[in-house]
C-alpha cells in the first residue's frame, strides 16, 4: 500500500477521466487499463478515490499497470524536482542534488524505455513510450527554464501552469522577425555597456554585462502587457543594469546620462542631486501596436530593496484612481539582486502585503538579476535556502529559473510570468541566472575573491553573440548583421555624446510630472507663511452629524454606541477633543474633494482606542465607516490596519503619497518609537528625497509620544532623531497640544500648494485629558499656531519664562496651578521645524522682565528637542535646561522611579535650586 501513497489529487482526476472514458467506450483505452477496469471497480471499496490502492489489491494489479503508476510517479518527480537538474547556470556547474531523476529511482529500468504508457496522457502527449515521456519531461523541466510551482494549493493554477508548460514543450516558438527584435534589444544592451566602458573608463556604472537579456525580457513584458490592457507600469530596480534600462526601455536620452557621467552641475540651485544610477524617470511610450503607455521607474537609494515597498505604494495609488477601471491596468515590476532578495528582511515584509486589502496591487512581476554573488560574497555564504527566490514561496508564487544566456527562453519566461499575473492577479518570480562581467563595480577586482569564476567569465561570450550565432545557423540573419546593427547603434550614441558635451549643466527631469502639475517647490520662507484652513461652522456641524449617527437597523456594542453619539454632544457643548480634531479634519478635506488614506498597526480604532474610524456591527463584524458618508461627491476615505511591519508599510505609504499628492496619506505608529524599524525610509526618502531626486512628498507620520511611566519602549518617539534630520526646508515637525491646532495642521498639509513630509508627535494620555479640548470656533475660524503664548500671563509680573513642547505643558500647568504661581509663563512651541525663531524672539522681548528663561522637557538631556534648539536658536544657549539627566534608555522601567524623575524635572522648572535630577 505504501508503494502507491504518492498518488495525489491530480492522478485521481486522471484515473477518474480514464474510467469515464472506459465506461463510454471500453475499446478506446489501452488494453492494460481496460483489463484493470474490467477486474476492479474504480471508485469501489477496492480502489479509494483518495488515490490509495486498498490492501490486498495491489498485489493483483498487472505488472504493466504497476509500471503505469511508477511512470506517474516519475512525472511527479520532474514536476516537483526537475528545476534542480536544469541547464540554467551559464558559467559554473550546478550543485548536485539527490535523489536524482534517474528512472531506477522510480521502480523503472532501461528495459521499459520502449514500452508505451498511457501515463503520457497526463502530459497531453497521449500514450507514448517511456523514452518519449522522459524526453518530453526533460524538455519542459530540465532545459534552460526550471519551474517551481507544485507547492501551489489552487488546482486551477497548477493545471493552467502545466498546460502552458506542455505547449511547445516549454520552449518558445518565435517568428524570424521576433527573433531579430530580441537580437536588436540584446545588441542595445551589450553595445550600450561597451560604449560606456570605453568612454568612461573606471567610472562606476554597475553594468548589466552578464545579464543583458533583462532588456529584451522587460521590453517584451511591456509590449505584451500593453496589448492586454495595461496602461501604466511602475518599476523599481537596483543599480545593476539601471542605466541600460533607462535608455533602452524607458527612453531616457543617452545625452542626459552622458551629462551625468561628466559630473556637470545641476541647473537648479536648491537641488543637490544623486548618483546617476539612483535617479527616477517617467516617460510615455507608444508600443509597436500603437498602444500608449506610461512608464515610471522609481528613484532609489543604495539600500536597494527599499524601493520595492515604494513601488507597491505608487502602484496602489495609481490603481486607486477613479479613472482606472481595473487595478490590473497598472503593473508593477520589481528588479532585485540575488544577494539582496535573499538577505534583506524588507522583501519578506513586502511579499506579505501581496494579498492584503490595504496593500495588494494585483500581482507584481519580480525579476532577480542573479549575479551569483553579492559584492564579494559567494552565494553559498549569502543564504541558507536553495534559491535566492525562495521568499516567493511565502505567497505560493510560481518561480521560473532561467539561463540568461538563452535569450529566447528568457523572453519566453517573462511572457509566461506576465500571463500568470494577468490571469490570477498574483505575484510571480523570475530568477534570471547570469553573472557580472566585472566586480561589484567597474573599479573592483573580482579575481581577489573569485579567481576560478572570473577565469571562466573572461572566456565566456556575451548573450548577444551567443544568440547571433544561433540565428546565423538557423538562417535568420546573415554574416555581418550584428556588426551592422552594432555600428549603427553606437553611431547614435556618439551623436548623443557630442550633444551632451555642448551643455554646461545637467537638467534632472522630475519624476511623475503629470501627477504633480500645479504644485511648487518651496523654501523655508514659504513654509512659514500661514495657510487658510478655515471651515464654515455649518460644514463642521453637518460632518459631526454624519460621524455621530450609526445605522439604526444594526446592533453595536453599547460602549461604542455611546462613544459615537458623544461626538454630537461634544459639538453641542463646544468642547471638541483630539479624536474630533482628526475626524473633522478628515471629513472637511473629504468634503472638499481630497482623498484620505490612513494605515498602520491598529489604526482603525487607534492604539489607545480613541479614533474608532471603523465600527463593527456586534453580531456580524460588518464594518461601518461613517467618514465614507460625508457628502455625495466627497473624496475617497480608506483606513487599513497594517501587517506588523514598519519598514515595509512606511515605504508603501511613502510611495502612495508620492503618486497621489491630493491624498492625505497618513502612517501611524502603534507607539512612536516603533518607527525606528523604518529608519532607512526616514533617512533615505523622507528627509532627503527632495534634495536628491527633486520629488515632493506629503506623507504624514503620527507618532504617539509622552512620558506616562510605560517604560523605555513606550515613552519616546525619539524626536531628536527626526530633528537631527531636519535641514532648510525638507519637512515639518510638530508637537501639538490642542485639538484645534491638530485640526488645522492636518488641513494645512493639503491646502498648501506644495508637499512636505509631516512628522507629528501625538499624545497618549492627552487623548482624554479634560483640559485638552477646543471650541468649535477655534476649528472654524482658527489657523495652525506654530507657537502658543500663555494667555493667562501678565507680562510685567513674569519672572520665569518657560518654553515647552507637547504633553509636558499640561504637567507643568497642573503644578503651576497647584503652586499658584502667577510669575511663571508657559509658552508652547507647537512647530519644532521649521522652528519659529522670530516668534520665540518676540515672546522673549514681550516678557522682558523675566530673569530666568527655561527650556523644559520630560525627555533626558541627550534626547528630545533641546539639542535642536541649541542648533537653531542662539538664545537657547542661555536658557536654563530642565530635563532628566542624560540616559542611554529613554525612560526607566520602574513606574515609581519614572515618576520620581518626572517630578524632579517639574520641581526644577519652578525652583532652580532643586537641581538634583536623577
Amino acid at each position: 500500500m505504501d508503494k502507491y501513497s504518492f498518488l495525489n489529487a491530480a492522478h485521481t482526476a486522471y484515473f477518474a477521466d480514464l474510467y469515464e472514458q472506459y465506461q463510454k467506450n471500453p475499446d478506446s483505452i489501452e488494453p492494460s487499463w481496460r483489463a484493470f477496469f474490467q477486474g476492479y471497480d474504480f471508485g469501489s471499496e477496492n480502489y479509494g478515490l483518495d488515490g490509495e490502492i486498498v490492501e490486498g489489491v495491489s498485489a493483483q494489479i498487472p505488472e504493466q499497470l504497476q509500471k503505469e503508476f511508477q511512470v506517474l510517479k516519475l512525472i511527479d518527480g520532474y514536476r516537483n524536482r526537475g528545476h534542480l537538474f536544469t541547464k540554467t547556470n551559464p558559467v559554473r556547474a550546478r550543485r548536485k542534488y539527490a535523489p536524482t531523476l534517474e528512472i531506477e529511482n522510480f521502480g523503472l529500468s532501461q528495459n521499459d524505455l520502449n514500452t508505451k504508457f498511457s501515463a503520457g496522457e497526463v502530459l497531453g502527449i497521449g500514450s507514448a513510450t517511456l523514452q518519449v515521456i522522459i524526453d518530453h519531461l526533460e524538455s519542459i523541466y530540465c532545459d534552460s527554464i526550471g519551474v517551481e510551482y507544485m507547492y501551489i494549493r489552487q488546482p486551477e493554477e497548477i493545471q493552467w501552469i502545466q498546460e502552458k508548460l506542455n505547449i511547445n514543450d516549454n520552449h518558445p516558438k518565435f517568428t524570424a522577425d521576433e527573433k531579430k527584435y530580441i537580437l536588436k534589444k540584446l545588441n542595445q544592451a551589450v553595445s550600450f555597456e561597451s560604449f560606456l566602458h570605453t568612454k568612461y573608463v573606471g567610472q562606476k556604472r554597475f553594468s548589466l554585462e552578464g545579464n543583458e537579456s533583462l532588456i529584451p525580457a522587460v521590453d517584451a513584458i511591456i509590449e505584451r502587457a500593453a496589448d492586454q490592457g495595461v496602461k501604466e507600469f511602475v518599476m523599481g530596480m537596483a543599480h545593476r543594469g539601471r542605466l541600460s534600462t533607462l535608455t533602452n526601455i524607458f527612453g531616457k536620452s543617452a545625452k542626459d546620462i552622458f551629462s551625468e557621467f561628466d559630473g556637470k552641475d545641476y541647473e537648479e540651485e536648491v537641488f543637490d542631486g544623486d548618483v546617476k544610477y539612483h535617479l527616477g524617470w517617467t516617460s510615455n511610450r507608444e508600443t509597436y501596436n500603437n498602444k500608449k503607455i506610461n512608464l515610471n521607474i522609481a528613484p532609489n537609494p543604495s539600500h536597494l530593496e527599499t524601493v520595492g515597498a515604494v513601488v507597491q505604494g505608487i502602484t496602489r495609488a495609481k490603481q486607486d484612481k477613479v479613472e482606472i477601471e481595473d487595478a490590473s491596468q497598472v503593473l508593477s515590476i520589481v528588479v532585485h539582486g540575488d544577494a539582496a532578495i535573499a538577505g534583506q528582511g524588507l522583501v519578506y515584509e513586502v511579499v506579505q502585503m501581496a494579498k492584503l486589502d490595504g496593500y495588494k496591487t494585483n500581482g507584481t512581476i519580480h525579476i532577480v538579476v542573479n549575479n551569483q554573488i553579492g559584492f564579494t560574497t559567494n552565494y553559498l555564504d549569502a543564504r541558507s535556502s536553495t534559491y535566492c527566490t525562495d521568499v516567493g514561496k511565502v505567497t505560493l508564487s510560481p518561480v521560473l529559473h532561467v539561463n540568461s544566456d538563452d535569450a529566447e527562453s528568457v523572453v519566453h519566461a517573462a511572457l509566461f510570468a506576465l500571463q500568470f499575473r494577468m490571469k490570477f492577479k498574483r505575484d510571480v518570480f523570475i530568477d534570471l541566472l547570469g553573472y557580472r562581467k566585472y566586480g561589484h563595480n567597474e573599479g573592483d577586482e573580482p579575481k581577489f575573491t573569485q579567481p576560478l569564476l572570473y577565469k571562466a567569465i573572461a572566456k565566456h561570450k556575451n548573450p548577444r553573440d551567443i544568440y547571433a550565432e544561433r540565428l546565423l545557423k538557423e538562417g535568420v540573419i546573415d554574416e555581418g548583421y550584428v556588426q551592422h546593427i552594432e555600428a549603427k547603434y553606437k553611431e547614435q550614441l556618439e551623436e548623443k555624446l557630442e550633444d551632451s558635451r555642448k551643455e554646461d549643466k545637467t537638467e534632472i527631469t522630475a519624476f511623475m510630472q503629470e501627477e504633480w502639475k500645479g504644485f511648487t517647490n518651496v523654501t523655508e520662507i514659504k513654509m512659514m507663511e500661514p495657510v487658510d484652513t478655515t471651515v464654515p461652522k455649518e460644514t463642521l456641524e453637518q460632518i459631526t452629524k454624519v460621524i455621530s449617527n450609526l445605522p439604526e437597523d444594526k446592533k453595536f456594542i453599547r460602549k461604542i454606541q455611546r462613544l459615537v453619539e458623544s461626538r454630537q454632544t461634544m459639538f453641542d457643548e463646544d468642547r471638541l477633543d483630539w479624536a474630533m480634531a482628526e475626524h473633522l479634519a478628515y471629513g472637511t478635506l473629504l468634503e472638499e474633494g481630497f482623498n484620505v488614506r490612513i494605515s498602520g498597526q491598529d489604526v482603525e480604532r487607534g492604539t489607545f482606542s480613541h479614533r474608532h474610524a471603523v465600527v463593527k456591527v456586534e453580531d456580524s463584524e460588518e464594518e461601518i465607516i461613517l467618514l465614507k458618508n460625508v457628502s455625495e461627491n466627497q473624496g475617497q476615505f480608506n483606513i487599513f490596519n497594517s501587517l506588523l511591519s514598519e519598514y515595509g508599510v512606511v515605504g508603501f505609504d511613502y510611495g502612495y503619497a508620492m503618486a497621489s499628492p491630493n491624498t492625505l496619506t497618513i502612517w501611524e505608529a502603534q507607539f512612536g518609537d516603533f518607527s525606528n524599524g523604518a529608519q532607512i525610509m526616514l533617512d533615505q526618502y523622507i528627509s532627503a528625497a527632495e534634495d536628491k531626486w527633486k520629488i515632493q512628498n506629503g506623507l504624514v507620520m503620527l507618532l504617539p509620544h509622552g512620558y506616562e511611566g510605560q517604560g523605555a519602549e513606550h515613552s519616546s518617539a525619539r524626536m531628536e532623531r527626526y530633528l537631527q534630520l531636519c535641514a532648510k526646508d525638507n519637512m515639518f515637525v510638530a508637537d501639538c497640544t490642542t485639538p484645534a491646532n491638530m485640526f488645522h495642521l492636518l488641513r494645512r498639509q493639503m491646502k498648501a500648494n506644495y508637499r512636505k513630509p509631516l512628522i507629528v508627535f501625538t499624545p497618549k494620555s492627552l487623548l482624554r485629558h479634560p483640559k485638552v479640548v477646543s471650541s468649535v470656533d477655534e476649528f472654524a475660524n482658527g489657523s495652525f499656531q506654530m507657537l502658543i503664548d500663555d494667555t493667562s500671563a501678565k507680562a510685567d509680573k513674569i519672572k520665569t519664562l518657560v518654553f515647552v513642547t507637547g504633553k509636558f505643558y499640561y504637567d507643568l500647568l497642573e503644578e503651576q496651578e497647584k503652586l499658584e504661581r502667577d510669575d511663571v509663563a508657559l509658552v508652547r512651541i507647537e512647530q519644532l521645524f521649521p522652528l519659529p525663531v522670530e516668534n520665540i524672539r518676540e515672546i522673549i522681548k514681550k516678557y522682558n522682565n523675566a530673569e530666568d528663561i527655561v527650556w523644559a522637557q520630560e525627555e533626558p538631556r541627550n534626547m528630545g528637542a533641546y539639542s535642536h534648539l541649541l542648533m537653531h536658536l542662539d538664545e537657547a544657549k542661555e536658557f536654563r535646561a530642565a530635563s532628566r539627566r542624560p540616559y542611554g534608555a529613554p525612560a526607566a522601567g520602574s513606574s515609581t522611579r519614572s515618576k520620581i524623575r518626572h517630578k524632579e524635572v517639574i520641581d526644577y522648572v519652578f525652583d532652580k535650586t532643586k537641581n538634583n535630577q536623577r
